[in-house]
C-alpha cells in the first residue's frame, strides 16, 4: 500500500464515518458506478458546495473498490449489499486516491506542489511493480503507460477529492492554472491505463477549461443534472431517522425537528428533491444547538465582491430575497474568471455554485434560515449597499420604537425608503411593502422567530414575531396598501391571530406574554405610511 495508491487512509476515514451516531447510508452510489467502470475510461466530475458531503463519498468509493483492503467488515451492514454485484465489485480494482487539498507545509510554489503529488504517486507505483524500468524524466502518466504495457494491461480507478482547492491558493498564477488542466489532461484523457475517473470539486471544470483539455468528464452539478443527487446533502427521511437517533441518545434535547427543518433544509436538487445541509444537521444534533455552522467565510467575501461590482442590479433583489421572496434568474455556466461576473444573472448562477442561493423553476432564493443570517450580516456590515444598508441599520430603532408604540419613529423610518436617490418600489403589491418592512425589521431576528405568511388572493400580508424571550412582546403585524392602519389591526382581530401564540391543543403554548398589533399602511396617493401599534 502507498500514500495515494491503494492507501488504507480513505478505509480507515470512512470506517470512522460509519461508526459515528449520526451516520446517513449513502453506499447505493456505488452500484451506479458499476456500469461506469464496466464501460472502462469513464470520467464523472461531481460539483457541490462545501460540506455537501463530496468527500465522504470519495473515502467510501476508495475503501469499497481499493484491491488491498478487505472492506466486508464496513459494506456488510450498509444498503449497497442489496446489489447482486455486490462482491463482484468490491476490493477488485487498483485505486489511485488523491486528496489534492493536502498540501505540504513547505509548499510555496506551484511547482512544489505538482511536483510532490507527481513523486509521491511514481514512488507508490515503483514500490508496487518494482519489475519496471522507471526513467529520471519519466511522469507519473508514462510509469503507469508503461505498467499498463508491461504488467498485463493493467488498468487504475482515479479517485480525486477536491481537484480545485489549488486554485485559490495564493502562489497560484493563470500560467499555472494551465499548466494543471494539463496535467490532468496528460494524466487522464485517453489513456488506457483509466479504468475511471471519480472527481469532486466545488466549481465546474468549465471554470479553469475553457478548452478541449477536459471535456472527457462528465460533469454533474447540483442545480442542472439530476443524477446523481440524492447522494449529497440529507433527504427528508434521512433527518427524520436522525432526528430520531438523536431523540433516543441525547440527555435532554433542546432541538425540534421543524427547526432542523427551517435552518438547514432548502437547498434543491434538479431532481426535484430539496436537501439539507448535511454538515449543519449534524453539528446541530451533536452539539444539541441550533446555531450557523457555515463555515465558507472565504466565499462570502468573494462573492460580496461580485455583488459590489453590480450593486444597482443585485441589490433590489437582494431586499427581495431577504424578505424570502424568490427572483427570477438565468442559470449560467460559471466559466469565467471570478473578475468577468458582471451579470446578475453570472453572479447568482456562481452564489448557486457555493451554496449561498438555491435555484428552482427559473428563480434563485436564500434557502433557510442558517444562510439568511449570513445574508443579514451582508445587509447589516457593507455601506456599499447605499439605502439598503441604511435602513437594515435602522431595524434597532424600528423595533423598539414598535415595541413602545412610537408611530412618529416608524413613519419616519419608513419614509426614507422614498427619500432615497433610487426609489426601491412603486409598491404596486403587498410583497414589495412588505419586503421593504422585512428589511427594516432586521435586527428582530436576533429577538424574534419572524415567520412570513403569505395570503395570496386575499389582499394582505402579515408577520408574526415570535419572542425567543419572555421580557418581550410578541408582535402582529399586517400590512395595507390604501387602507388604513386602523383596518389592519382591525384584520388581526377578527382572525385572532393571537391564538398562534398558544399552539396546537394539548401543545404547550409557544408564548404566553403580551402581543401587539401593528398596522402599517402606504397610500399611493400622498406615498405616505401610516403605523398604528395596539395591545391585544
Amino acid at each position: 500500500m502507498g500514500r495515494y495508491l491503494n492507501s488504507s487512509t480513505p478505509y480507515a476515514l470512512y470506517q470512522g464515518e460509519t461508526n459515528q451516531p449520526y451516520f446517513v447510508d449513502k453506499s447505493l452510489l456505488l452500484a451506479e458506478l458499476f456500469p461506469v467502470l464496466d464501460a472502462g475510461n469513464q470520467h464523472i466530475c461531481i460539483t457541490r458546495p462545501r460540506r455537501f458531503g463530496k468527500t465522504i463519498m470519495v473515502n467510501m468509493i476508495a475503501a469499497f473498490l481499493s484491491k488491498k483492503v478487505d472492506s466486508d467488515s464496513i459494506f456488510s451492514r450498509l444498503k449497497i449489499t442489496s446489489n447482486l454485484k455486490y462482491k463482484e465489485y468490491r476490493n477488485k480494482y487498483n485505486v489511485i486516491s488523491i486528496d489534492f487539498s493536502k498540501i505540504s507545509r513547505f509548499c510555496d510554489s506551484y511547482s512544489d506542489y505538482i511536483g510532490k503529488i507527481e513523486t509521491t504517486l511514481i514512488r507508490d507505483l515503483k514500490k508496487e511493480y518494482p519489475q519496471i524500468e522507471v526513467y529520471e524524466d519519466d511522469s507519473a502518466a508514462d510509469v503507469l503507460e508503461t505498467i499498463f504495457e508491461e504488467c498485463n494491461q493493467e488498468r487504475f480507478v482515479f479517485v480525486l477529492d477536491e481537484w480545485d482547492f489549488i486554485f485559490h491558493k495564493d502562489f497560484i498564477n493563470e500560467e499555472n492554472k494551465k499548466q494543471y488542466i494539463q496535467f490532468l489532461s496528460n494524466l487522464l484523457k485517453d489513456r488506457p491505463y483509466v479504468q475511471m475517473t471519480y472527481m469532486t470539486g466545488i466549481l465546474p471544470i468549465a471554470k479553469y477549461s475553457d478548452g478541449s483539455e477536459l471535456n472527457m468528464f462528465d460533469e454533474y452539478d447540483m442545480a442542472c443534472k439530476e443524477k446523481y443527487s440524492e447522494y449529497f446533502g440529507f433527504l427528508d427521511e434521512e433527518v427524520d431517522q436522525l432526528y430520531d437517533i438523536y431523540k433516543k441518545i441525547t440527555k435532554n434535547p433542546k432541538i425540534l425537528r421543524s427547526e432542523l427543518k427551517e435552518w438547514y433544509d432548502g437547498y434543491r436538487a434538479a431532481a426535484g428533491d430539496y436537501l439539507y445541509n448535511p454538515r449543519s444537521v449534524v453539528c446541530a444534533l451533536r452539539d444539541n444547538q441550533l446555531a450557523n455552522y457555515w463555515t465558507s467565510s472565504g466565499t462570502y467575501d468573494s462573492i460580496f465582491n461580485y455583488i459590489k461590482g453590480n450593486i444597482a442590479d443585485v441589490r433590489n433583489d437582494l431586499v427581495l430575497m431577504v424578505a424570502g421572496e424568490h427572483v427570477p434568474a438565468k442559470m449560467q455556466q460559471y466559466a469565467a474568471t471570478a473578475n468577468a461576473l458582471h451579470t446578475k444573472d453570472q453572479i447568482y448562477s456562481a452564489m448557486v455554485v457555493y451554496g449561498l442561493l438555491t435555484y428552482e423553476n427559473g428563480k434563485v432564493f436564500i434557502p433557510n434560515k442558517e444562510l439568511m443570517d449570513k445574508f443579514d450580516e451582508l445587509l447589516l456590515s457593507n455601506q456599499q449597499l447605499g439605502y439598503v444598508y441604511r435602513l437594515a441599520r435602522e431595524s434597532q430603532r424600528m423595533l423598539q420604537a414598535t415595541i413602545h408604540g412610537d408611530t412618529d419613529t416608524m413613519e419616519e423610518i419608513l419614509e426614507y425608503v422614498h427619500d432615497t436617490e433610487v426609489p426601491i418600489y412603486s409598491y404596486n403589491s403587498e410583497v414589495e411593502l412588505s419586503a421593504i418592512v422585512n428589511l427594516v425589521y432586521l435586527s428582530a431576528r436576533d429577538e424574534y422567530r419572524v415567520e412570513r405568511e403569505d395570503k395570496a388572493g386575499k389582499g394582505f400580508v402579515d408577520f408574526i414575531f415570535y419572542p425567543k424571550r419572555n421580557n418581550i412582546p410578541g408582535i402582529i403585524l399586517e400590512l395595507k396598501i390604501d387602507h388604513t392602519p386602523q383596518k389592519a389591526i382591525e384584520q388581526i382581530k377578527e382572525k385572532n391571530y393571537q391564538l398562534r401564540f398558544q399552539g396546537k391543543i394539548g401543545e404547550i403554548p409557544v408564548y404566553e406574554g403580551s402581543i401587539l398589533a401593528v398596522g402599517i399602511s402606504y397610500d399611493k396617493k400622498t406615498k405616505k405610511h401610516s403605523c398604528e401599534v395596539e395591545m391585544l
